[in-house]
């Protein structure tokens, strides 16, 4: 090998070493996004309402909580972005009773930074900048809540009648920053119909993959560790 080749090889390989290193200091931060639930005095009009219990996205995102402290360590960056709007509504509407502190002993236990939004944009600006994302990446990115192929329903037959004021839709993932995400983070969508056409976008916009689901979810599982919502039909399926 002569002098110019060798010399080639070693700058390639200090450059590799280098990206290495850089992409080796980012801090991973683990996410989970929970929409708020459906009020009965909307849902008692319809064949099988939503949300007979409060805490149907609550109790989803405290198990993938808890797997992701016991995976990832004591020390891993474990944040709880939850939509409070719902569950004061949830609480004062129907249930009679506040039910943030029972969201806050959630985050107590798993030792998470929990972060209210109420807007999509209080949502999006955590994703782009409540960290500092030259040092803090997405590694992981879960959403547990209402939804239908083309958009996060955040308050879906909460405020009214089968719809929503609150969404992200799929038109504006745009709005997130690509590179705010570690590489070949984990993305899922555990809401209905995600894998229909958002996921599609969300990669076209972000760069990621993002799974979803082909037809419905269901969150009426069992409080076995380990839990997570399945597919809601027998024809139905993951899809990235």
């Amino acid at each position: 090998m002569n002098r110019v080749l060798f010399s080639l090889l070693l700058l390639l390989l200090a450059i590799g070493s280098s990206a290495l290193r850089a992409q080796q200091s980012y801090k991973p931060e683990y996410i989970v996004i929970t929409g708020g639930p459906s009020l009965i005095e909307w849902e008692k009009f319809k064949k099988v309402p939503h949300d007979h219990w409060w805490a149907n996205f609550v109790r989803a995102s405290r198990i993938r909580l808890q797997e992701l402290r016991e995976r990832n360590g004591d020390d891993a960056f474990v944040t709880w972005l939850v939509y409070k709007p719902g569950y004061i509504r949830r609480g004062s509407h129907q249930e009679k009773r506040d039910l943030i502190p029972e969201i806050q002993s959630v985050q107590q236990k798993f030792k998470t930074h929990l972060v209210f939004f109420n807007s999509k944009q209080e949502l999006i600006n955590y994703l782009n900048a409540g960290q500092p994302r030259d040092a803090v990446k997405i590694a992981n990115l879960e959403y547990f809540g209402h939804s239908n192929r083309a958009c996060f329903m955040f308050d879906y037959s909460n405020e009214i009648d089968s719809g929503s004021k609150t969404w992200l839709h799929e038109t504006e993932l745009s709005k997130i920053g690509r590179d705010i995400f570690s590489p070949n983070s984990f993305i899922k969508s555990w809401g209905c119909h995600t894998g229909e056409s958002m996921s599609k976008l969300w990669r076209k916009a972000t760069g990621q993959r993002m799974i979803g689901a082909v037809g419905t979810t269901d969150y009426s599982g069992s409080d076995d560790p380990g839990w997570h919502p399945k597919l809601g039909s027998s024809n139905g399926r993951w899809t990235n």
